[in-house]
């Protein structure tokens, strides 16, 4: 009863009783396009420096400016569906490339049909398991749970008369993300690395990408996290890769894992052998202390939502309103089932009973946490990489314990892991955008099956984004670390075949813990390590524009017009960045070649064309718009 008035209270910007153009065609073409745009932009960021960012405010932005300014239609729940569809292509980037990249670690010939069913089955797992909560969580706890980038895109939807200037700082990023990935890495027409080595100093070396992306990335995430990053990056670069050549210069023989002695090894070379070993024990360890640290919150979450759903007897309320239909509750338990037992059975993946099984039980459980938890802390701060690297420790140790190790043991144990990961980035996202949804006054049921079709659109192109970036620029390589497969390879190897060196591993954990006492976030710093510092440096520069733009707001009003105008932009140049790169990778997969121009040896015109984008950036999230009246 006392939920039944809290849900009279509030009254969504489109009313119950309203019905306004949604699910449509030009909805969904338009959310297709998108999803896969942001979903391969998201899969060569997150290949890049493990990290991706939300989606859901720039295609909302996007959505506006086509629909509204374009095509003269004015539906904000057409506008919703398509931030709904796109969010879908950045969750399935997210799960993608945090796990499956470690099987081209391992030189497999990796099918596409492979990679999608792993994609769809998570994907649909996310959304089908998300279900039966909304209810719970988001209408029920609407007063209790902010789901902070749910509430913002619904903010930016309300406020759609802006989206033609908003749509055109997306424009103008896109443009210059691209054009300088275009001349850097597609003509070479001048060095997208920057670096030096301290004079005195043996092997300590400072550098910079010149990617638009991790500015844009940088300004996003803000100057602390930033700020955190680099200091892993320094602690690598200018401590423990000078340590390691200063204590092994003068050995004879090769120090394990290296195959030749460390006196031989550049910065690199010991990045390579020794680095990303303590950097990926870094990531482990902070990954699972966050998620102990979140332990508290996981299990309130999972007694509070079953209770929850005790109250409605496990089944979604049919409700005679159109803002509060789900889908049928029969066709959800029946999807989930079915997809379990697909896994289970259909030699696709070789997980067997037990992996299926796993995928069931930990994806129900991490997905009804997960989705309490971003409504809490919102998706950036979900522990999704502790949750997936608890998932494939677990399921690892219970492979080995019956005897299924080596190479197909590790890959199942990786399969089960990416499947979870997937629902819990897909679960999250949908989470927000529901809530989105409830403020705005979209059908649940609709954004539900729109989700789906964005699932099935970023699954479908997925496999070819990482089979082409792979063959272009090698996952695993400096150029494209892939750090959280990285890590899941290891993990994996360790418990179920391959030998490690432990002791690597467990200095980086030391470090993490360390970190931990330190009040810093170990996870974040554990990341700056086990990344080359070339890459944490340009994602400072970005926060220090943050900062500053920031610091010279005089109101309120104008720091939030400032900090979301700065993050358009920086979405814009992270988009411009990403689908170029992938489209030279499509080029270079095809053997088209660029000869490189005597401008390639200069250090100092990158440079200076980063500092003016930066410089750009400050300016345009500090402009002064005016206001039509």
């Amino acid at each position: 009863m006392s939920n039944n008035s809290k849900e009279s209270k509030f009254v969504p910007y489109v009313s119950a009783s309203k019905s306004l153009p949604e699910l449509t065609a030009t909805a969904i073409i338009l959310g297709i396009i998108l999803a896969i745009v942001f979903g391969a932009a998201n899969a060569y960021l997150g290949l890049l420096i493990g990290l991706t960012v939300s989606a859901s405010i720039p295609a909302a932005v996007i959505s506006m400016a086509i629909l509204r300014g374009v095509l003269r239609r004015d539906s904000i729940l057409e506008n919703n569906i398509v931030q709904t569809m796109t969010t879908a292509g950045e969750a399935i980037g997210a799960g993608a490339v945090f796990t499956l990249p470690a099987l081209f670690m391992w030189d497999l010939d990796v099918s596409q049909l492979f990679i999608i069913f792993v994609a769809l089955t998570g994907g649909f797992l996310g959304v089908f398991m998300m279900v039966p909560l909304r209810q719970l969580l988001i209408v029920n706890e609407h007063e209790t749970l902010p789901f902070p980038e749910g509430t913002a895109c619904a903010e930016v939807l309300k406020s759609g008369e802006e989206g033609g200037s908003n749509a055109k700082l997306i424009g103008i990023g896109l443009v210059i993300g691209g054009a300088i990935k275009v001349l850097g890495d597609g003509f070479k027409l001048f060095k997208t690395e920057v670096e030096t080595s301290i004079v005195g100093f043996k092997n300590a070396v400072v550098g910079l990408d010149v990617f638009p992306a991790l500015l844009g990335v940088g300004y996003i995430i803000g100057p602390r996290v930033a700020g955190q990053m680099l200091g892993g990056g320094l602690l690598a670069w200018v401590v423990l890769i000078p340590a390691i050549s200063f204590f092994g210069g003068n050995a004879t023989v090769a120090i394990f894992p290296s195959e030749v002695p460390i006196g031989e090894l550049d910065a690199w070379g010991i990045w390579d052998n020794y680095i990303r070993y303590i950097g990926a024990g870094a990531v482990a360890t902070g990954g699972l202390i966050t998620l102990v640290k979140t332990l508290p919150m996981l299990f309130k979450s999972g007694m509070d939502t079953i209770k929850g759903l005790q109250s409605n007897k496990g089944q979604l309320k049919p409700q005679p309103i159109r803002t509060e239909r789900d889908m049928p509750a029969k066709y959800v338990w029946i999807g989930i089932l079915a997809i379990i037992l697909i896994i289970a059975f259909i030699p696709v993946t070789e997980v067997g009973f037990i992996g299926a099984l796993a995928i069931g039980i930990f994806g129900f459980l991490f997905v009804t946490v997960a989705s309490r938890i971003v409504g809490i802390v919102g998706s950036s701060s979900s522990p999704v990489s502790g949750m997936t690297i608890a998932t494939l420790l677990i399921v690892a140790l219970v492979y080995s314990s019956v005897g299924y190790t080596g190479m197909k043991g590790m890959i199942a144990a990786l399969t089960v892991s990416a499947i979870v990961c997937t629902a819990l980035a897909v679960a999250g996202d949908v989470s927000q955008d529901l809530k989105t949804g409830y403020i705005v006054g979209g059908t649940p049921w609709k954004q539900q099956v729109a989700m789906m079709i964005g699932v099935v659109a970023s699954a479908s192109v997925i496999g070819f984004i990482l089979i082409l970036m792979n063959n272009a620029y090698t996952i695993g390589s400096s150029d494209l670390p892939a750090p959280k497969a990285a890590l899941m390879k290891i993990l994996a190897e360790g418990v179920l075949g391959g030998d490690l060196p432990w002791t690597l591993i467990f200095i980086g954990a030391a470090i993490s813990i360390t970190l931990e006492f330190f009040g810093l976030n170990s996870l974040t710093v554990a990341v700056g390590i086990y990344l080359p510092v070339h890459t944490s440096a340009p994602i400072m520069i970005g926060g220090f524009v943050r900062y500053f733009v920031e610091f010279f707001a005089k109101t309120k009003e104008a720091l939030k017009e400032r900090v979301d105008r700065g993050v358009l932009l920086a979405s814009g140049l992270i988009a411009g960045e990403s689908l170029l790169g992938v489209l030279i990778a499509v080029l270079i997969a095809v053997g088209v070649k660029v000869p490189e121009t005597a401008a390639m040896a200069s250090n100092l015109i990158p440079l200076l064309l980063f500092l003016a984008l930066a410089g750009f950036l400050w300016y345009m999230a500090s402009k002064k718009v005016k206001k039509n009246v």
